[in-house]
């Protein structure tokens, strides 16, 4: 999966923050964190010293970052979503999620790389924390032609 997050101003949204520090990162494909202990389908993982599904890059003049990673998994109680947190100089400035259109979750974890896990039962609409700001949150796909999609999603410090 290709992203491309465009930062832009809450206060302007014609106005994009150039050289803001975007840092994101989700669970692998079968819904365990790097950086942690974690619990899941497959048993309880140390993932502590690993670093995969993370990146941290700083916005270019078109107030944009773009980073590769693969379609997030999921875990237990919560929709599949990427964490984002927004800096300007050492200031966090905000910190949100991004989610996915549910056609698309579904079709993921329907690939023969994801269906061990099968589908998230969790959906945007009764995720606790997501289903009132899913407006915000809710990305952009498209299929790429080579497999795969492209995520476009517009954050607003």
């Amino acid at each position: 999966m290709n992203i491309t997050i465009t930062v832009r101003n809450a206060s302007d949204s014609s106005s994009v923050l150039a050289n803001a520090r975007v840092d994101i990162w989700h669970y692998g494909k079968d819904g365990y964190y790097s950086g942690y202990t974690n619990s899941g389908y497959l048993g309880i993982q140390n993932n502590t010293s690993a670093v995969f599904c993370r990146g941290q890059k700083f916005t270019d003049a078109n107030g944009q970052v773009h980073f590769a990673s693969i379609y997030p998994g999921w875990y237990n109680g919560r929709v599949t979503h990427i964490h984002a947190q927004v800096y300007v100089g050492s200031s966090l400035k905000l910190t949100t999620q991004i989610v996915f259109p549910e056609d698309v979750n579904t079709a993921v974890y329907n690939t023969e790389l994801y269906s061990a896990h099968g589908q998230n039962p969790i959906k945007n609409t009764t995720d606790s924390i997501i289903r009132d700001s899913l407006d915000n949150e809710l990305a952009a796909l498209a299929p790429k032609a080579s497999g795969g999609y492209d995520l476009l999603h517009t954050i607003y410090d």
